[in-house]
């Protein structure tokens, strides 16, 4: 007879080894798959582990995703908590998404589209990583895209304007104006949020908002009104006007085209000496030329392109030299008086300045979401290359009187309008921001509470504007604004 105690523990010894077994076997296995991943597996899972990490709106599962998926190294260029920051942003402005497709594009890199719940709009991200196990990611590259709709009328696509912008408003995702033309008749035109948080003041679309860097625009329509009074030349070399900066030797090669362009090789005067200045110091263009003192050439003018706020700074000192008026004055008479801008200029903002809008950015935190304004951080008066304010209104006034041939012969429009591939610029024309798919060109701006576009498109007579007192407001607006035209029923009234 069996001892029935001797019995039971003989079994549980062999479902121990059993168990013991299949555990080493499982491990095994799972050794073998780790040597068989390769670079594009390891980015496929990354990247739905990314998309399933973001949805959970949980702080705790984006910093375990963030410590288990980029490498020391990632963490040091920027650490944990930006990171979470970024990842709170997203998911802010997204309220997370859902995976359309996902394809390997390279070896060690995978490219997902993803339909954002709050916007239904498309975001292309490209996920890649290491090429070495464990193949930590290396980076995510975000693009937004048009997610294919139907042909709608002006009409139609106003209300869906409407409502697409009322759901950014009450996500408090959008503050700002936003105004949409086809032609001589208004479509669209309205504003959300506040202007002022400290006293709940709302914006209006007569509200004025910071440009950024859309003031480039206006600097670069007053080059080629002083190339049409045959005062100077987009050939003329730098040194013609300014025979030091940044040397005699770079300024006798850099042109005016190339500062036009960001092809100079010239940098960016907000540097380090600016962020420890008061902003007080800096008024004038020559102000701001003061921070350029160690500035060097930094490419063959021409062989590259480089984003250059100095090289932009450089064109209005160039203006003040052919015109004999400081900067502002020129553009004043010049510009905003011929367009009928009536609301624009580059207010000193310690002075009253009725019905300006104050920037806003948002800061993520494990108790919530909380605003600073950008009060400290920028320009105390913008400049050649940024920082004046305007209303929705007057960008109008500018894309039309632009395009009428009222600021600048026709010709010129074209010129300032068009690549310019022969300088390495395919993609920016004489301080015009070129846009396809739909055909556009305009300019955009963005700091801290600062987010802007003007869009005009090429080929219709459609004109958007989109001004923003939060950091990344005007994007999402933007992309939407885009894909409405470009699938737009009346589009059959195009420019002949």
């Amino acid at each position: 007879m069996i001892n029935q105690r001797n019995f039971i523990s003989s079994k549980i010894m062999s479902g121990i080894k059993i168990f013991l077994f299949i555990g080493m076997l499982m491990s095994f296995t799972s050794e073998i798959s780790a040597q068989q991943l390769t670079p594009g597996d390891a980015a496929e899972q990354r990247a739905r582990a990314y998309i399933e990490a973001i949805n959970s709106s949980d702080r705790a599962a984006w910093r375990k995703f963030i410590n288990e998926n980029y490498s020391k190294a990632s963490l040091e260029r920027m650490p944990l908590e930006a990171r979470l920051n970024n990842f709170a942003r997203i998911y802010d402005e997204t309220r997370g998404g859902s995976l359309q497709s996902l394809q390997r594009i390279k070896p060690n890199e995978v490219e997902t589209i993803v339909k954002a719940n709050l916007t239904g709009l498309g975001l292309e991200l490209v996920f890649q990583v290491e090429e070495q196990s464990p193949f930590y990611l290396s980076s995510i590259r975000f693009r937004p895209q048009n997610l294919a709709g139907k042909k709608l009328s002006d009409k139609e696509m106003t209300q869906e304007l409407d409502a697409f912008l009322k759901k950014l408003g009450g996500a408090d995702v959008f503050s700002g104006t936003v105004l949409l033309a086809h032609g001589d008749r208004v479509l669209f035109e309205k504003a959300y949020g506040e202007a002022n948080k400290d006293f709940k003041a709302p914006n209006n679309i007569n509200t004025k908002f910071n440009l950024g860097s859309m003031n480039k625009m206006f600097t670069s329509v007053a080059i080629a009104q002083l190339v049409e009074a045959g005062k100077l030349s987009f050939d003329d070399p730098l040194g013609k006007f300014m025979p030091d900066f940044p040397d005699k030797e770079s300024a006798e090669k850099i042109k005016i085209k190339h500062l036009l362009t960001h092809t100079s090789g010239l940098g960016n005067y907000f540097n380090r000496a600016f962020m420890e200045a008061s902003r007080a110091r800096f008024r004038t263009v020559d102000d701001f030329l003061a921070l350029t003192k160690d500035e060097k050439m930094q490419f063959e003018p021409g062989t590259r392109w480089q984003y250059s706020n100095t090289g932009m700074l450089v064109l209005g000192k160039v203006i003040e030299k052919v015109s004999g008026q400081s900067y502002y004055d020129y553009i004043r008479e010049n510009i905003y008086r011929k367009a009928g801008m009536t609301s624009s200029d580059s207010f000193d903002l310690d002075t009253v300045n009725p019905n300006l809008a104050v920037g806003y950015e948002k800061e993520f935190t494990d108790q919530g979401v909380a605003f600073r304004n950008n009060i400290f951080m920028h320009v105390i008066r913008g400049g050649p290359a940024g920082g004046g304010y305007s209303t929705a209104g007057d960008l109008l006034k500018f894309a039309q009187a632009l395009q009428s041939g009222k600021l600048v012969g026709k010709e010129y429009v074209k010129l300032l309008t068009s690549p310019k591939p022969e300088l390495n610029s395919p993609n920016y024309g004489y301080g015009f921001i070129l846009g396809a798919n739909p055909a556009t060109f305009g300019h955009s701006g963005g700091f801290p509470g600062i987010s802007s576009e003007l869009v005009i498109f090429a080929d219709t007579d459609y004109v958007a504007v989109v001004l923003s007192n939060y950091g990344s407001g005007a994007q999402p607006v933007g992309t939407k604004i885009r894909g409405l035209v470009q699938s737009c029923a009346d589009c059959q009234m195009a420019k002949k």
